[in-house]
């Protein structure tokens, strides 16, 4: 019997890419965001500085989920600075895990998913050179991870590339990587969604020699023809949980800046596997701003049938957010919360902006945040970056050590005291939110501006630009940081022990003897109080 993977059900790492074409876009950008979501795990940025190396040199290989030593590979003769999941060109690889099928994971390979797309990032400078590192590393050395869907993205143009390993003792994997034509969106969320391909259009598409060859040979494809190939079908077959837990968020963002998306639902929602799957790619009805992908990032299917805000799992504070796992069983049957885009378990959240209109160093941007993109601000972090911020750093803590200096902990802080009482509290979180946003992206032109002016040409005038941005990019996130802290101080205090302090003027309201006037309990909401009045009669009743 064959086995696929179900990772969307589990606890592995599940994540979300949005893709934006540049004529998709507002201001002529490729947009890319990513969110890696994995319980337990902890968010930081990764940095890695140019270099040059000598003939022969060698580096090692570490496993980026388990940081366990993998092995060595040979070291490219030059390698690029590269800060989180973007380098100095403005190249950007992302990723969501699909699983597929479990027979062909290569437990002897050497290189995962992770450290794959990292290593790339330090030795391509474009999307399709990118393309050709990552395979002609995988069949040098191996490939361990299961199914991946990875987004490859530079200042020009974006492709999604689906790739699946042959299983031990075949070193190697097949892949289709498809060009996303510049006037659309895109998106894939650990589920494989590339289906049927063109077969004689390398401008658009590339593949592996044998991506269907094998799935002959392995029984996975029976049809006659080679342009009836489905990579989906054949390597990750879709369940109910790929659909509806990943497929869905799929659909969430087309359903947003797509006209007729509702005809999709059906298989999205896995109400119907059988019914038509949506394209791969779709042209939106407005052009999309950073902005509107960062927003994106936040969805919990509102608007829609599959929205978080009607039934009794959202609590009396009507929270987006449900408890995992995403299924559980009453009576011998099988239940499940759904699955949105944004997720109390992210470790970080980025948003890539890529632009060919504006020399790299400038040009390239990654908004980076810890934790869910709903509860935080993205920062700045310009590509030319070589000093990661404190706050963003792993020097400061780690998965298993807290501290108020680190991002991921303070902002995971802050949304775990919002969480359980979130109609009362979001509120105030997102006015902070949104203020920095506004912040952040009203100074980009001026900050950009400023360091073009201090570049000049190459020289120290180009140091000296790079110098600045990177103190930018640090200035800024650790100024998100004391706001994150005043704001989880602030919610302590006003919100304490489920109670509201009262304000006047914007100051708490304190008696004529300068101590603070009584409390406001508010209790449950009017909807849940009736809630609880139906669920068990006169009980509660006051006699």
């Amino acid at each position: 019997m064959t086995v696929v993977l179900a990772v969307c059900t589990g606890y592995g790492q599940a994540c979300t890419n949005l893709i934006v074409g540049k004529k998709a876009s507002a201001d002529g950008s490729v947009i890319v965001s990513y969110s890696a979501d994995d319980f337990g795990s902890f968010g930081y940025l990764r940095h890695w500085a140019a270099g040059k190396h000598a003939k022969g040199a060698t580096r090692p290989v570490y496993n980026w989920e388990n940081n366990n030593y993998a092995g060595e590979i040979e070291e490219a003769p030059e390698t690029y600075n590269v800060i989180g999941n973007m380098n100095e060109y403005q190249l950007t690889i992302t990723e969501t895990t699909f699983g597929g099928r479990a027979e062909l994971v290569d437990s002897t390979g050497l290189l995962d998913y992770g450290s794959l797309i990292y290593i790339t990032l330090q030795r391509a400078k474009t999307a399709k050179e990118a393309i050709g590192v990552m395979t002609n590393l995988i069949d040098k050395y191996g490939y361990n991870s299961e199914g991946e869907s990875f987004t490859i993205a530079d200042k020009n143009e974006a492709w999604v590339m689906d790739l699946i390993g042959k299983g031990t003792g075949r070193k190697g994997a097949v892949w289709v990587a498809v060009r996303v034509p510049d006037d659309c969106i895109c998106a894939h969320a650990n589920q494989s969604r590339i289906r049927r391909f063109p077969l004689r259009d390398k401008e658009n598409c590339l593949y592996s020699k044998d991506v269907i060859s094998f799935a002959r040979e392995k029984g996975y494809f029976k049809g006659k023809k080679d342009s009836d190939f489905s990579f989906a079908d054949a390597y990750a077959p879709a369940d109910f949980s790929a659909l509806r837990f990943c497929e869905a968020r799929v659909w969430s963002f087309f359903n947003r800046y797509v006209d007729g998306m509702e005809k999709y639902l059906p298989y999205a929602s896995g109400e119907n596997p059988q019914a038509e799957p949506m394209p791969l790619f779709v042209k939106p009805n407005r052009l999309l701003s950073v902005q509107d992908v960062k927003d994106m990032m936040r969805d919990h299917y509102e608007g829609t049938p599959l929205t978080l805000d009607n039934d009794p799992g959202m609590g009396p504070f009507e929270a987006p957010y449900r408890p995992t796992p995403l299924t559980w069983e009453v009576d011998g049957k099988m239940y499940f919360n759904e699955r949105p885009i944004s997720t109390q378990q992210s470790a970080f959240v980025m948003v890539a902006q890529m632009r060919s209109q504006l020399p790299d160093y400038v040009g390239g941007v990654l908004w980076f945040g810890c934790d869910d993109a709903n509860m935080m601000a993205f920062t700045p972090v310009y590509c030319c970056t070589d000093l990661v911020p404190e706050c963003y750093s792993d020097k400061v803590a780690d998965d298993l050590h807290f501290s108020f200096k680190s991002a991921f902990w303070v902002c995971n802080w802050v949304s775990s005291i919002v969480y359980p009482r979130y109609s009362q509290l979001f509120g105030e979180l997102k006015t902070v939110r949104d203020r920095l946003e506004t912040d952040y992206n009203t100074l980009q032109e001026k900050t950009e501006k400023e360091a073009m002016a201090l570049a000049g040409t190459e020289g120290e005038g180009m140091s000296a630009a790079r110098k600045y941005l990177t103190a930018y990019t640090n200035r800024t996130a650790a100024g998100m940081l004391y706001e994150w802290m005043e704001l989880g101080k602030r919610l302590m205090v006003k919100y304490i022990d489920g109670t509201v302090r009262p304000e006047r003027d914007g100051q708490y309201a304190r008696t004529p003897g300068g101590l603070g006037v009584p409390v406001e309990r508010p209790g449950y909401p009017e909807r849940y109080r009736r809630e609880i009045v139906k669920a068990t009669g006169d009980r509660f009743e006051v006699k």
